[in-house]
């Protein structure tokens, strides 16, 4: 039975199970993958080396995405997008592309304590999945200074997991 696509996006800290919950929608949904980290590491295999670097090429990368997912979505087909929505701003990305595209939306938000997820921080550090740079613990708290979860004033579909 054929459904309406639907727009499929994260937010949750560095290392809190959002790609591995990406690829279970993918799977579960009959959606397209589409993931940051690994298009950035084939696009800039040398070029990205410093949050900083992330901004900037991420920032390259989100108007190509955009259109992309929103033709992927006319199709029919839904999208899980492992890109962060840590922020108000992230998000308001993701509002575009759905919007655009007229078609519904789900925001998984993984809530994990830090520890939890600077334990995940160093397994994937050892087994270095495809995309995964490695990160330490100092810049988990950096990046996770900036972290936002979202409110209810942001009127998104939310589907929340809480792991310890």
């Amino acid at each position: 039975m054929k459904t309406d696509p639907v727009l499929h996006f994260f937010c949750g800290k560095m290392a809190s199970g959002k790609t591995t919950l990406s690829k279970k929608l993918a799977s579960d949904h009959s959606a397209i993958l589409i993931s940051e980290d690994i298009w950035l590491s084939k696009l800039y295999p040398i070029e990205i080396s410093t949050f900083d670097d992330y901004l900037k090429y991420s920032s390259r990368l989100k108007p190509v995405v955009s259109q992309h997912v929103q033709d992927i979505l006319a199709q029919g087909i839904s999208v899980v997008l492992d890109f962060p929505g840590n922020v108000p701003s992230q998000r308001q990305w993701f509002r575009s592309i759905f919007e655009a595209a007229r078609v519904n939306h789900v925001l998984h938000h993984i809530v994990a304590s830090d520890s939890l997820c600077k334990a995940q921080l160093h397994k994937r550090n050892a087994e270095q999945p495809e995309g995964s740079m490695i990160m330490s613990e100092e810049e988990f708290d950096h990046i996770t200074a900036y972290f936002q979860p979202p409110t209810d004033d942001e009127d998104f579909n939310v589907t929340r997991y809480e792991f310890s």
